[in-house]
């Protein structure tokens, strides 16, 4: 599909922001979109990872006034140090282990049939963990406030299945935190928190690597897809929060399956 730039850098924009926090993979979502729209030279790689940057600051523009309270908070409020010390402790495993096996995992799996088996075997774990969590009692971790270190290790470690691209990063830590003991809501908030240090991480790795392939020309469309990032996360974050306050996942894993099988039956042939 041979469309202008700045067209391909709003679609694939829009669609990092509406996806970046939900659980259905933004990395699939855009690597199945990247292929349709025929940008995939390791620039449009590199842009497609630093756009998200755009869906990460929704986040911290959401959450301003508890990142604010977590920086003043930092040298007196034993809460906000639980919850800086939490946060770092969780991105410690998928950070070591995207440095060790992200080259190895882009050059395998990063391809439309690999994101569809993996939405599909994604969608397959939600419905076992809303099975279980719908059997079980009152979750022992109410908010994000009342987690601890081990707590955030735990849903550190969940997030490195998220190096899959298909799994789903926010799938992943919610499920995952879900399994450890947190309730709905509060693996939902933490997922959105944990994506600020990782994503920062990822975004900045991959700039600095691709510098060199980068020019004057690629302002314009890095732009706009940075706008409708940021623009279409932010709608998506505020939507997420309504919707896990009454409803499961279970949802977005009927999306997953039959998003898996239309990109099965499109590109496996």
């Amino acid at each position: 599909m041979d469309l202008p730039p700045l067209i391909d850098a709003l679609l694939l924009g829009v669609v990092e922001g509406l996806t970046e926090f939900l659980p259905v993979s933004s990395t699939g979502h855009l690597i199945i979109l990247s292929h349709l729209l025929g940008v995939t030279e390791e620039k449009d790689k590199a842009f497609t990872i630093a756009i998200q940057l755009g869906a990460i600051l929704a986040i911290c523009w959401e959450y301003r006034e508890r990142f604010a309270r977590v920086i003043l908070g930092l040298a007196s409020d034993p809460v906000q140090r639980r919850f800086a010390l939490n946060l770092a402790v969780a991105f410690v495993p998928a950070a070591l282990t995207g440095l060790l096996l992200h080259s190895r995992i882009k050059a395998l799996l990063f391809n439309p049939v690999s994101v569809a088996i993996a939405l599909m075997l994604g969608a397959l774990v939600i419905f076992a963990v809303e099975q279980w969590y719908s059997r079980r009692g009152a979750p022992r971790v109410a908010t994000v406030d009342d987690m601890t270190w081990k707590d955030a290790l735990k849903v550190g470690l969940a997030q490195c299945f998220a190096l899959i691209p298909g799994t789903s990063r926010s799938g992943a830590t919610i499920m995952g935190g879900m399994v450890f003991g947190l309730s709905r809501q509060a693996a939902t908030q933490f997922s959105f928190f944990l994506a600020v240090p990782i994503m920062f991480a990822a975004t900045g790795y991959e700039l600095v690597k691709s510098r060199d392939l980068l020019g004057a020309d690629d302002i314009a469309p890095f732009a706009t897809g940075f706008v409708a990032a940021f623009v279409a996360a932010l709608l998506a974050v505020k939507t997420l929060v309504r919707y896990v306050a009454n409803h499961d996942f279970r949802g977005f894993a009927w999306y997953r399956i039959g998003l898996g099988i239309v990109v099965l039956a499109y590109f496996y042939r």
